[in-house]
């Protein structure tokens, strides 16, 4: 089947819209599961450890499912890990012990960390140059928007139970005919590469900046992913009762990232990867600024909307510029690396920053990251040259 049908875009989109839902669409639920479990020993903080529990899943899987699609296909897994991620992402529902959610949501974590690597393969394999750098900035757009979907329904759902907003994860039954029946195995990697370097071109290893990548991968998500861990509690701190208006907040940081991504590839033809990674985490530190001085929700809201239009930025531009460091012979390998450090990165959030968050105030650790987030978008300005190795 062509790559370029509808159908193939269309079941492409549908399986990428299952991994950002995989983490937050129970984000709005962790201040009644706190409250639910608060008389187990260290309830709260397994109850917080459940939203981030899958990243390190998808981190320690995504490498070894990128190096096995290398070796074997990129669809053989693809079915088995649609059919796990239904089943344990919606366990929580079923279940009411909190150890038997943290294992769900461990092996909804080995499904994603499957089911992304593939999918992000995929991409690089069925598209090129332009086509490329289109298809990739929608599909973190739709990505976006599906979280939008989730998030907000997880919201109203909440406000039924904390347990209901699991059965949103039973979707991705409804996406496993699209995969299965539209889906093309592409032909065995041909090592060529729109990328101008010869070394590249010839060689199956990737050139050693692709490292710091990865890095900066890991390091964008451990700042991000505070939002959807504490954004819940700072505004129940601040009055915000409603389940809904929560999930509608953090949404609403979805939506712009959604709107910033879908413009990725217009952008990326004005500026350089380098210029990019400077646009998107200056977005960034003004977005937690913002947040840091803001006492109400409308602009704890502007805060979050102005957060989601960097990360709309730096996710589309991150994974294009791993796709054409990549060699087609080891792509599936590095595109796994990528995965890993991304979840990574959102496991190991609530790890780093949590004890700031004990020993300071929220509004003290927003500033902190927004101080952060301004030098990263200066050392990316300065170093703008040395970021955009490839066309």
């Amino acid at each position: 089947m062509d790559p370029n049908s509808p159908k193939v875009k269309t079941s492409l989109l549908l399986v990428s819209s299952l991994t950002i839902a995989s983490m937050i669409t129970i984000s709005a639920s962790l201040p009644d599961m706190s409250a639910h479990f608060k008389d187990l020993p260290g309830g709260p903080s397994l109850v917080k450890l459940s939203l981030s529990l899958p990243a390190l899943f998808i981190a320690l899987t995504a490498t070894l499912a990128g190096a096995f699609i290398d070796r074997a296909g990129r669809l053989k897994l693809l079915g088995a890990a649609l059919v796990l991620y239904a089943i344990a992402g919606s366990s929580g529902f079923w279940l009411n012990n909190i150890y038997g959610i943290l294992a769900g949501r461990a092996l909804l974590g080995v499904s994603v960390g499957v089911s992304m690597t593939i999918v992000t393969t995929l991409v690089a394999d069925y598209y090129q140059g332009k086509a490329r750098q289109q298809f990739a900035g929608l599909q973190i757009a739709v990505m976006s928007v599906a979280g939008i979907l989730f998030i907000t329904l997880g919201g109203f759902m909440a406000d039924i139970s904390w347990e209901t907003p699991f059965l949103l994860y039973l979707f991705a039954l409804a996406i496993l005919p699209f995969a299965l029946r539209f889906l093309p195995e592409p032909e065995s990697p041909v090592v060529t590469s729109d990328t101008p370097d010869t070394a590249v071109k010839a060689g199956t290893k990737s050139p050693p900046i692709i490292w710091l990548v990865f890095l900066n991968v890991m390091l964008m998500w451990v700042l991000f992913f505070i939002l959807p861990i504490q954004i819940p509690f700072y505004l129940k701190d601040l009055g915000v009762e409603k389940n809904s208006l929560i999930g509608i907040a953090i949404a609403g940081s979805t939506l712009s990232s959604a709107i910033s991504s879908f413009n990725y590839s217009r952008l990326r033809g004005w500026f350089s990867h380098g210029i990019i990674f400077a646009i998107g985490y200056g977005l960034m530190a003004l977005a937690f600024l913002v947040i840091a001085v803001g006492q109400t929700y409308g602009l704890i809201v502007i805060g979050l909307v102005v957060a989601g239009l960097g990360m709309g930025l730096l996710i589309p531009n991150s994974n294009i510029l791993v796709m054409q460091l990549a060699p087609p012979a080891v792509r599936g390998r590095e595109i796994g690396k990528l995965t890993t450090f991304w979840f990574l990165g959102q496991f190991i959030a609530p790890i780093v920053l949590l004890p700031f968050i004990n020993a300071y105030s929220q509004a003290s650790v927003f500033s902190g990251i927004a101080l952060i987030t301004g030098i990263l978008c200066i050392f990316f300005f300065m170093s703008k040259k040395y970021w955009s190795p490839v066309a």
